[in-house]
């Protein structure tokens, strides 16, 4: 019995294990929340491993144009999805909307409830995070929607200006600012509290997602938007905020 124990298990050693496939999702930085959920799910439901990065969707789709090792690119907005299929780095017949997101103002916890934003005026709002409206499309709304509150030119001296979504909300979150505009997917975190900014101020943020040219799984990956799209995702989505396809 020791014997064939042994045997077994020396066969079994020189059997190479099949590893898992693996997706690398590049994704805008409002997702953090949302997307890591559904990965979760999907690696469940179907096995594959899923490597996702996040930051702020026009640096990753610069990056995705030079060559970067991604397989699907989720976008804050559809534009920078529609550029890189005109550039050829992105499959056009893969593109589908997959959300709609929404901007709040939100404040550290517990230093009064969240202001309007012409209250941003106001001396003791000294320091103010946006994302960078140069490559962050939830920078270039909360912009958009200062300019159409009439309070662009007082409270561009007090702006700190993020990375992304996701750093502007650690300044929010760490006390290093006394406000901020970010994205409601991202605002369910204990250190702050939010009031919602009225969409009318700002183009509609339509996000677009699409598998990008170079990936060596594109079926696969498009499994992976359309689950984002499916029964099972959507109503994580929601759960974070967004409106989804058929509702905007």
């Amino acid at each position: 019995m020791v014997l064939v124990v042994v045997v077994l298990l020396g066969h079994a050693a020189l059997t190479p294990a099949v590893e898992s496939p693996t997706l690398t999702v590049y994704a805008a930085s409002d997702l953090a929340f949302a997307l890591k959920d559904i990965a979760a799910l999907f690696e469940k439901t179907t096995g594959t491993k899923v490597v996702l990065v996040l930051g702020s969707t026009g640096n990753l789709a610069k990056q995705i144009e030079h060559g970067a090792p991604s397989d699907v690119f989720f976008a804050a907005i559809e534009s920078f999805v529609d550029e890189l299929i005109a550039r050829g780095a992105a499959i056009r017949e893969t593109r589908m909307m997959y959300a709609q997101g929404r901007i709040v103002l939100a404040v550290p916890k517990g230093s009064g409830a969240p202001p309007d934003l012409r209250n941003l005026r106001e001396p003791r709002f000294r320091r103010i995070a946006i994302a960078n409206p140069a490559h962050a499309p939830y920078g270039k709304v909360a912009e958009e929607a200062l300019r159409a509150t009439g309070v662009w030119s007082a409270v561009q001296p007090k702006l700190v200006y993020g990375e992304n979504i996701r750093q502007a909300l650690q300044f929010v979150q760490s006390g290093a600012v006394d406000a901020g505009i970010i994205a409601l997917s991202v605002a369910a975190t204990p250190e702050i509290e939010w009031a919602p900014i009225d969409p009318a101020l700002h183009k509609p943020l339509n996000q677009a997602v699409a598998v990008v040219r170079r990936s060596a799984r594109p079926e696969l990956a498009l499994g992976f938007v359309q689950f984002v799209n499916g029964p099972n995702a959507r109503p994580i989505m929601k759960r974070h905020g967004f409106l989804l396809p058929g509702e905007f």
